[in-house]
């Protein structure tokens, strides 16, 4: 399973030719590459994948996606499973 994380631009630059920024994901920044969204501008919300911005997203839908996002973690704590890394829940061994 492949997941796409909503972050805020917070800085713009350029590296080897790319448009390259800092992208905030909640009090953490990464650099992300965005070259695929050239139009974005400081302060705007992207969907990174892989260090890559994918596509670029109104707040609302970013607040949505954080927000289903976090009720994922917090099935899977309730849970006990770890559905983003392992999509199948541990099995016991089988007797015999």
């Amino acid at each position: 399973m492949c997941l796409g994380v909503p972050g805020k631009v917070v800085e713009i630059y350029e590296v080897g030719g790319l448009k390259m920024g800092k992208v905030d994901f909640g009090g953490v920044t990464r650099e992300a590459c965005l070259a695929y969204v050239p139009e974005i501008a400081v302060g705007e919300y992207t969907v990174i994948h892989v260090g890559f911005a994918i596509s670029q997203i109104s707040e609302e839908e970013a607040m949505l996606s954080l927000e289903t996002i976090q009720e994922l973690t917090s099935l899977e704590e309730e849970l006990g499973i770890g559905l983003a890394l392992d999509p199948t829940p541990e099995r016991p061994a089988a007797a015999g």
